[in-house]
């Protein structure tokens, strides 16, 4: 079951346009961080740290898959939301706080809502199935394992 689930990731991962990636991101960061939640209620300060780590990942890959050149005033107050989101997911992993993660996937859960909105958006104006994020900053392929749980 490992090696089908890890085939159906990479087949989305490597089929994905840059704004599903971001999409896939910004869903595994939640994820991991709502398991985080879960392991610190059962003082599993392990599997917390865990899945902390894999949420921070990603949202050093979310501020590294940036483009300035294309949008840099967009890309500035992106970097700043990841930022936010890093540092809080990084304070609940030091201080086992489960509201510190609370806050991170609060500001997770919106850019999600704002990303689907623009593909949607996207999508109507080019009459497209297939969105394209023309000059907004996307992310870039993904590492696999960044996604995975």
């Amino acid at each position: 079951m490992v090696n089908q689930n890890r085939a159906y990731i990479e087949t989305q991962i490597l089929t994905a346009r840059p704004e599903q990636l971001t999409l896939l991101l910004l869903d595994g960061a939640i994820r991991f961080a709502e398991q985080a939640k879960g392991h610190l209620a059962a003082s599993n300060f392990d599997g917390s740290y865990q899945c902390l780590s894999k949420a921070e990942q990603i949202a050093m890959e979310l501020m590294n898959s940036l483009r300035p050149e294309s949008a840099p005033d967009l890309c500035r107050q992106q970097a700043s939301l990841y930022l936010f989101i890093y540092q809080k997911l990084v304070e609940a992993n030091m201080y086992r706080d489960a509201a510190r993660i609370d806050e991170a996937v609060r500001v997770l859960q919106t850019l999600r809502e704002t990303w689907i909105l623009l593909i949607e958006k996207l999508q109507h104006d080019q009459g497209d199935e297939r969105p394209s994020a023309v000059g907004y900053a996307a992310a870039q392929p993904v590492s696999v394992l960044s996604l995975q749980g």
